[in-house]
């Protein structure tokens, strides 16, 4: 990522779960979440989507907001989140990640 340190950026997650992996998602998303913590990370929405048959529509869609890049670097790089490696390739067939940013809702004034 790049961009100012001190700027807080949103990430849109679409996330693809393997199929009978759905207990092993939550357990990587929950140890992810807590390690996300650490950085001052979190899962700001998370959105079902059930694909149904659809191969090309995700499972969930997260909002994910860090405090600045350097943040979400260090999440990245964390040792333990790095231990989750294989867990996170057994439960999650793909992941899509779009930087966003927040507009407040139509309809009212900012």
């Amino acid at each position: 990522m790049s961009g100012p340190a001190n700027t807080n950026i949103m990430l849109v997650v679409a996330l693809f779960v393997n199929p009978n992996c759905k207990d092993e998602f939550e357990q990587f998303e929950s140890r992810a979440a807590e390690i996300m913590s650490r950085y001052g990370g979190r899962v700001e929405l998370r959105i079902a989507c059930s694909p149904g048959d659809d191969a090309s529509r995700p499972d969930e869609v997260h909002i994910v907001v860090f405090p600045g890049t350097d943040s979400f670097d260090r999440y990245r790089q964390d040792p333990e989140l790095q231990t989750l490696a294989s867990l996170r390739v057994k439960a999650i067939r793909q992941t899509i990640v779009w930087p966003g940013t927040e507009f407040p809702p139509f309809g009212i004034a900012g």
